[in-house]
């Protein structure tokens, strides 16, 4: 008898792990917010270089003003320079990083033929604060040859976000997961105060660094957590929901966004949305997977009680009857809930290198790695790039949001029914479908390109979502956790690379949709030569996993292990 017989007794999805489940994936929410929180952090709104002196009149083409303020929101950049007239009488062409002195002009005019001296910007700076009325980039002028800092923010994130994975998921197997969960918890909340408190652009990025460290550690952790806490016929589904609440959190960056334009206000009132879950999260039990592979075995009994009491349910289970007859299984065994007799011969120590043992493994952890990748990588671009569509950036970004909660209902469906590959394949190459439609539209079509990158989102969002089952089931057990460890590592390369990937529009606007339709293209081809594993046994050797690719599985020996059960 494995763990897993915990909740064939005492219910797989009842009212004490839906409490668990609810209140833990509530925390997510703050997740989803704190990575696509920078979207408005540093936005730039715009702004012309300024000049010394009150100014009095301002030309620009055939609209004339008293100040720069009135003007810069008609103002484009490279449509030509700003017209300025200073009270000492100085006449001044501006653009954003450049100003120019007009040498004894004769009328204040738009058109100007005589000679002119150029000045570089000299750190003064006006700014349209229509749409931003305040952002890091307004308050510490992060423009012109600052650009690149501005830029800077949310890769650096990212990197937090890949470094925070491996030390929380790695510290969490250790001291348990509730532990790391209280943590990161607390930390997201006082980072992310904080972060409105940073007073300096360097201070800011070091207290981002750390938030987003935190960030991911509990998204990490959460998946485990709630896949130790739920039963094998529900697993996929509140699994795959976690999404959906990551979802919600950038629905609420939207909104808050769009409500609240000082970022160090808008800062604050992300960080406070999910403090609620401050006051309950210290009350979280350890799960029985845990417990039982430290040999907690009172611990494990008390716990088995409260669920039967919470779920009313009578508890006729006992720690010992989770364990082999007459021996304790191995710690990582009762985790993975395999039911094998444990080798009395001290295990090989597993290494990347054995995801690459032969060609058909080494293929299919190429492709893996490929759809990990891609899929972080065409979804965060999809996110942080939704502003950028055109029409109004804050619907935009909503609607990048919105546009999963359904994605994941199909494709728990699709998952279900037709399988894992054919739900994969075709959802990457809907999303390269999508992107290439976006490429060929006429740039002033703006509702059909926002359709477009929304349904490319839909497409991208289910294959990022699948890859988490997919890579369990594709691997045995022996070096399951380590293709998901490496796969996780290759989404969070996607997810650094991405902020570059969105900068690219500054080059040729379509150059992210170009870059990440052709990968999804390509990955998407590759993901049709994986195995299907719907309706087959996880397998545990080497031998049995090689097997799928090459005919259909014979193994008699059946685990009782859900999916998701590995990634504990």
């Amino acid at each position: 008898m494995s763990v897993e017989k915990v909740f064939d007794e005492l219910g797989h999805f009842k009212r004490f792990q839906a409490c668990l489940y609810f209140a833990a994936v509530f925390q997510a929410i703050a997740c989803g917010i704190h990575y696509l929180a920078s979207v408005f952090l540093v936005e730039t709104p715009n702004f012309v270089s300024s000049v010394p002196g009150n100014i009095t009149d301002v030309l620009y083409g055939n609209v004339t003003a008293s100040s720069l303020e009135e003007i810069l929101p008609v103002f484009k950049s490279g449509s030509g320079p700003l017209v300025v007239k200073t009270a000492e009488g100085e006449q001044w062409e501006l653009s954003r990083c450049r100003c120019t002195l007009r040498i004894n002009p004769r009328h204040f005019s738009y058109d100007f033929d005589g000679n002119k001296t150029v000045k570089e910007c000299t750190g003064n700076f006006v700014y349209d604060h229509t749409e931003v009325y305040q952002s890091i980039v307004t308050d510490w002028d992060l423009v012109c040859d600052k650009e690149w800092l501005a830029k800077l923010c949310q890769p650096t994130f990212m990197l937090g976000v890949l470094i925070g994975a491996l030390v929380f998921g790695d510290v969490a197997d250790r001291i348990g997961r509730v532990k790391i969960l209280m943590l990161t918890s607390v930390c997201q909340f006082g980072f992310g105060v904080a972060v409105a408190f940073s007073g300096n652009y360097y201070f800011f990025v070091v207290l981002r660094f750390l938030l987003a460290m935190v960030s991911s550690g509990y998204l990490v952790v959460v998946f485990v957590y709630v896949t130790e806490f739920t039963g094998n016929k529900v697993r996929t589904w509140t699994s795959m929901h976690v999404h959906a609440a990551f979802a919600v959190g950038v629905m609420m960056v939207a909104l808050t966004g769009y409500l609240v334009r000082v970022w160090w206000i808008y800062q604050i009132v992300l960080s406070i949305c999910t403090a609620p879950f401050l006051l309950f999260c210290w009350k979280f039990p350890e799960t029985p997977f845990y417990l039982m592979a430290k040999g907690r075995f009172e611990e494990t009994e008390k716990l088995l009680n409260v669920i039967a009491h919470v779920n009313g349910l009578e508890c006729r289970l006992k720690a010992e009857d989770l364990l082999e007859p007459g021996k304790r299984e191995d710690g990582k065994s009762l985790l993975k809930g395999d039911t094998e007799e444990q080798s009395s011969k001290p295990e090989k120590k597993l290494t990347i290198v054995d995801l690459f043992g032969s060609w058909r493994m080494a293929g299919r952890t190429c492709t893996v790695w490929a759809i990990w990748f891609i899929g972080s990588l065409g979804y965060y671009v999809s996110s942080l790039g939704s502003v950028n569509l055109g029409g109004n950036q804050y619907v935009n970004l909503f609607l990048a949001g919105a546009v999963e909660l359904p994605s994941y209902l199909v494709g728990c469906f699709a998952m279900d029914r037709i399988g894992r590959k054919k739900t994969c394949a075709p959802s990457l190459l809907l999303a390269a479908l999508a992107c290439f439609l976006i490429i060929v539209v006429p740039a002033d079509i703006e509702i059909l390109i926002i359709v477009l990158s929304m349904i490319g989102k839909f497409a991208i969002a289910i294959a990022f979502g699948l890859i988490y089952l997919y890579t369990c089931e594709l691997y045995p057990t022996i070096i399951r956790s380590l293709a998901v460890g490496s796969g996780s590592m290759m989404c969070r390369v996607g997810s650094v690379v991405a902020p570059f990937c969105v900068y690219l529009a500054d080059i040729w606007i379509y150059l992210p949709q170009l870059i990440v339709g052709i990968l999804a293209l390509i990955f998407g081809v590759l993901a049709l030569f994986l195995p299907e594993t719907l309706g087959k046994p996880l397998t545990t050797t080497l031998e049995e996993a090689e097997s799928l690719g090459r005919k259909p599985s014979k193994m008699n020996d059946r685990l009782e292990l859900n999916q998701h059960g590995a990634k504990a």
